[in-house]
């Protein structure tokens, strides 16, 4: 094992970034004959070796990727790692028979991880989930560097380009316009003047009110305490025509009943509504 790898297995970026940094970049870069041999032995034999030397020898590409990352506030250390599980994934599913680089092959597995990983962790509420919406959020941004709000003009384009509805474009513009603000105001503002904006003095969730649940809770009671009873005061044959037409999963029409009291459809909708005319009458009293 060379003293260049040696040095890379016995740190991580989040160590010494800048250790970490000149570490991999001193790993020679692998000749096309060499990559071919390494990625052949582990695709036929499975060799974890020949998977190690191939990772390790481009982790200096992952450096690469994840510095064209660095506007979104994240740490540059976190989308390296992040790279390096792409770069594992990309070694692990590399077929030697196709006739292309390692690195051209794996450039889609490096960035996909860290995008994923940037879409955690750019917001706390997430500002993209369908994969159009994950597109638009890196090309919109990689746009709007040189751009303030976009015009409609400007919006259309975008949309037209990325082949998506301008109100996407704007609904997204609108997030990467937005920032993250805590609930409750921080301890050291509690008694600035400035505290009052915190969400917590101006959010209110009526459903959550004691009092309304309370009182939501006991109106519920009462009323099937109260239905239980009337549908006690009705005579059997009633209570199975309420019961078959409103309370089964599958309600029973005017014919089935008729069909089975051995009565017309129109004399089974009579006693129906008789019935509820007593349900009604004995719940308000």
């Amino acid at each position: 094992m060379s003293k260049s790898l040696q040095a890379v297995d016995q740190m991580v970026p989040g160590a010494n970034l800048a250790a970490y940094i000149q570490a991999v970049s001193s790993i020679p870069v692998l000749s096309v004959e060499r990559e071919q041999e390494l990625a052949e032995d582990l695709y036929y034999n499975d060799n974890l070796e020949a998977a190690r030397e191939l990772v390790m020898s481009h982790l200096r590409f992952v450096v690469h990727i994840a510095r064209s990352y660095s506007g979104y506030g994240l740490a540059e250390a976190d989308l390296i790692q992040e790279g390096n599980v792409g770069l594992m994934k990309a070694v692990r599913r590399f077929n030697p028979e196709k006739g292309v680089r390692l690195v051209s092959f794996a450039v889609h597995w490096i960035k996909a991880e860290m995008h994923e990983f940037i879409l955690r962790n750019w917001r706390i509420v997430k500002v993209a989930t369908t994969k159009a919406q994950r597109k638009l959020f890196f090309n919109l941004r990689s746009a709007k560097k040189s751009l303030a709000w976009l015009s409609a003009e400007e919006a259309q384009a975008v949309a037209d380009d990325l082949g998506v509805d301008v109100a996407e474009v704007q609904r997204m513009e609108g997030r990467l316009s937005s920032r993250d603000v805590a609930f409750d105001a921080p301890a050291r503002e509690s008694d600035d003047d400035d505290a009052w904006q915190a969400p917590q003095y101006y959010l209110e969730d009526h459903s959550a009110d004691p009092a309304l649940e309370v009182e939501s809770s006991d109106w519920q009671r009462s009323s099937e305490q109260k239905l239980h009873l009337a549908l006690g005061e009705l005579d059997e044959r009633s209570r199975d025509i309420l019961a078959r037409r409103w309370l089964a999963e599958e309600k029973a029409t005017l014919h089935d009943l008729a069909a089975t009291y051995g009565v017309s459809a129109e004399r089974i909708r009579q006693l129906e509504q008789n019935a509820m005319k007593k349900l009604r009458v004995s719940m308000a009293a």
